[in-house]
């Protein structure tokens, strides 16, 4: 594993903190798409220049890209070697996002666009429930063209909360990692 997609089925998946657990246990840099896609005060970032920052990321040789966007999903499936995909059930993700909402309030949390504070909106809530279904089964295409691309293409999927820390804490024991 050199070149990583973290992706999830939801807001609050926890993609985030894995990432970043995940890139410390590797010593591989951690890139966030929303860091890259808001800039102050969530100014969206013109689309050919959110391609551009991750065409430079990709172009590295170990990378960890933390995060869903369909607009750029073809830039990072090219070059990754592995997807890992987090899956929890929706009740988790809304709990989550809830929480994280309430413990940053008036805060930018530092997987976020620097100016972008903690918010949390109706729009967004009925975003997570009314796609949330239909996202899960779009991934699966994307698994299956995703494994076409190459025999060395990797893709692991981690469907609970006891499945996401064992895999973290088996590659703190160097089970898994980069070859």
């Amino acid at each position: 594993m050199n070149r990583i997609m973290v992706m999830g089925v939801s807001a609050g998946v926890g993609k985030s903190t894995f990432a970043a657990k995940l890139g410390e246990q590797l010593d591989i840099n951690v890139y966030h798409l929303d860091v890259l896609h808001w800039k102050p005060n969530w100014v969206e970032t013109p689309k050919e220049e959110f391609r551009a920052s991750q065409k430079e990321i990709v172009a590295q040789d170990n990378w960890i890209i933390e995060g869903n966007y369909n607009s750029t999903y073809d830039i990072r499936a090219q070059k990754a070697d592995t997807i890992i995909y987090l899956e929890l059930p929706l009740i988790v993700c809304l709990y989550r996002v809830i929480k994280r909402w309430i413990l940053n309030i008036g805060n930018t949390r530092p997987d976020m666009g620097e100016g972008c504070k903690e918010k949390l909106d109706y729009e967004f809530l009925k975003f997570i429930v009314t796609t949330y279904s239909s996202r899960k089964k779009k991934m699966e295409g994307r698994f299956e063209a995703f494994r076409k691309t190459g025999p060395e293409k990797t893709i692991i999927r981690l469907k609970s909360k006891k499945e996401i820390k064992s895999y973290l804490d088996l590659n703190e024991k160097g089970k898994f990692g980069r070859k």
